[in-house]
């Protein structure tokens, strides 16, 4: 009795680690067979691949901070989500802080970031981060802090541009575009 409780346990422990290997939303095919090998049985067709990745997923390290994007505006800089990134003109240039302070940042919130460095596609100006007064890396371009616009709700927006006549996308080379301003 006690071999068979014992074969029991080591198949259950079997089955629970395979299962948390599996890793796998069930969403994805997997891209390949497993091998059968002769004496094993064939593996079941709902069994999850435990380590296939798909060959179009980048590393997680690969992740873009910045990249750019066509607007009506003309060629400007947009954040990994989509949303389009403004300068502040009351910042001053590498100074390691950000003017927008309080309520401002609830209408120009910082974009950050987790990395050490900035990563970008397709921007050419100089990529850095500052500390924001609660800990987080915001994004620099050109010395400058990058900000969204709390009026931008999706992708391809450009609200804030020409705000109050101080808030301007940012263009690839990290410049501020400060044509077709909205005027607020």
């Amino acid at each position: 009795m006690k071999l068979h409780v014992g074969a029991g346990l080591a198949v259950l422990a079997l089955s629970a680690a395979l299962t948390g290997c599996g890793g796998s939303t069930g969403t994805a095919p997997a891209t390949t067979s497993p091998a059968v090998t002769e004496g094993s049985p064939p593996a079941s067709a709902t069994a999850p691949a435990a380590s296939v990745t798909p060959p179009s997923a980048p590393p997680a390290s690969a992740a873009v901070d910045l990249m750019t994007a066509t607007s009506s505006a003309g060629d400007i800089v947009v954040a990994s989500n989509g949303m389009s990134v403004y300068f502040f003109t009351k910042d001053v240039k590498d100074s390691g802080t950000s003017a927008c302070t309080d309520a401002c940042l609830a209408a120009w919130p910082p974009v950050t970031t987790a990395a050490e460095t900035p990563q970008v596609e397709g921007v050419t100006g100089t990529v850095g981060t500052i500390t924001t007064p609660d800990g987080a890396k915001q994004v620099t371009l050109n010395g400058l802090p990058l900000y969204y616009f709390a009026k931008d709700t999706k992708a391809g927006d450009i609200l804030g541009q020409g705000v109050n006549g101080v808030w301007y996308l940012a263009d690839p080379s990290g410049e501020m575009i400060r044509m077709g301003a909205s005027g607020y």
